[in-house]
């Protein structure tokens, strides 16, 4: 496989993680995904991961709790999904690093950025925990956070859908999936891409960001060597 992207953020949610089951981890699911990780390192792609939460905990449907107690309890959520991570890729032989934007410095680096690239650099897979670090802000805004101060060529969007659409398939047959689409008619229409603060932050530094279904992870390889999955989102 030639790769056409040197350095990716790969954001991959929570949900993906559970598998079958919808909650919690699942394993051979998280290994599959890590196993397509894999290829792309061998193949000369650096990778840095970005992962949420959903699978344990979702701060905003928490209720009465008080939001910025229940995005910490988010951001915890997002460190076990990387320790899982971090654990599957080493069994499959890849060097990985997991740092966190919250000091817990028995289980994980803390967020400094120039170790960050030096990790990838060194071909290690580096994981992003605890999102910005934040409350109030999602794990897609510290996709586009990460991605821009790493340099990142592209964000690729990992989760249950294949592309962007005009409206939710799950509920909608007719629903038209875009091929590509800019983050201004994203920001406009109201597409469910990503969050308002993520999309802005990644058309002001001209992110691209390629939105496709992790049901099969080998879709990750193939965004890697640049085969058509998915839908580009574009300054």
């Amino acid at each position: 496989m030639q790769p056409k992207y040197k350095r990716i953020l790969l954001k991959l949610s929570g949900e993906a993680m559970a598998g079958p089951q919808k909650f919690g981890l699942d394993f051979d699911t998280v290994l599959t995904i890590c196993r397509a990780v894999k290829e792309c390192v061998a193949a000369g792609t650096q990778v840095a991961i970005v992962v949420g939460g959903g699978n344990f905990w979702r701060g905003r449907s928490s209720g009465k709790m008080d939001r910025t107690r229940a995005d910490h309890m988010g951001m915890l959520a997002t460190t076990i999904n990387s320790l899982a991570l971090k654990d599957a890729l080493e069994q499959l032989g890849c060097q990985t690093r997991v740092q966190t934007a919250i000091e817990m410095e028995q289980i994980a680096e803390p967020y400094i950025r120039d170790r960050a690239v030096r990790h990838l650099e060194k071909g290690r897979v580096v994981i992003f925990g605890c999102g910005t670090g934040n409350p109030f802000f999602s794990t897609d805004t510290a996709a586009a956070l990460r991605a821009a101060e790493i340099e990142a060529d592209i964000i690729f969007t990992a989760s249950m859908v294949d592309g962007v659409y005009d409206c939710d398939p799950k509920t909608n047959p007719h629903a038209k999936r875009y091929p590509d689409v800019t983050y201004m008619e994203v920001l406009n229409k109201g597409l469910k891409v990503m969050d308002s603060t993520a999309a802005s932050l990644c058309n002001d530094n001209k992110l691209p960001l390629l939105v496709f279904n992790l049901e099969d992870p080998q879709n990750i390889v193939r965004a890697v060597a640049g085969e058509p999955v998915g839908t580009l989102v574009h300054a």
